[in-house]
């Protein structure tokens, strides 16, 4: 069944190019070898993260990719550094701390990729 096997996060972009400048240099994931033409494989952790293009690209409207960190407020300085900016989103029973959403123990941030793709970062 499916709960044993492999599940890899895949994202939709405009441009393979500008998401390949994202994803490597802002992001900082490593690029591996694929056999499709259109799709970058990058490795995270144990999984992969599949970016392909379509013209769909950018259209869905909720978190596309988590990435589960050891320490979030680390991770949203370095990927600042790098010129990633963030957003700000209103949660029930949540405060910000600059840029970091804190419910309960729960520490999480959320960024966009360059086709407006949600991604996020959240604690252990």
């Amino acid at each position: 069944m499916l709960g044993a096997s492999d599940a890899y996060a895949t994202v939709a972009v405009k441009d393979l190019k500008n998401a390949a400048a994202f994803y490597e240099g802002k992001v900082g994931l490593k690029k591996q070898p694929s056999t499709e033409k259109m799709v970058l494989v990058y490795g995270s952790g144990a999984s992969k993260v599949l970016v392909y293009q379509s013209e769909f690209a950018g259209t869905n409207q909720a978190t596309a990719v988590t990435w589960i960190v050891d320490d979030v407020d680390a991770e949203v300085r370095e990927l600042k550094g790098r010129g990633v900016k963030f957003e700000r989103y209103n949660f029930p029973e949540t405060k910000l701390e600059g840029d970091v959403h804190v419910s309960g123990n729960r520490r999480s941030a959320w960024f966009k990729d360059p086709d407006g793709n949600i991604l996020a970062i959240a604690s252990k």
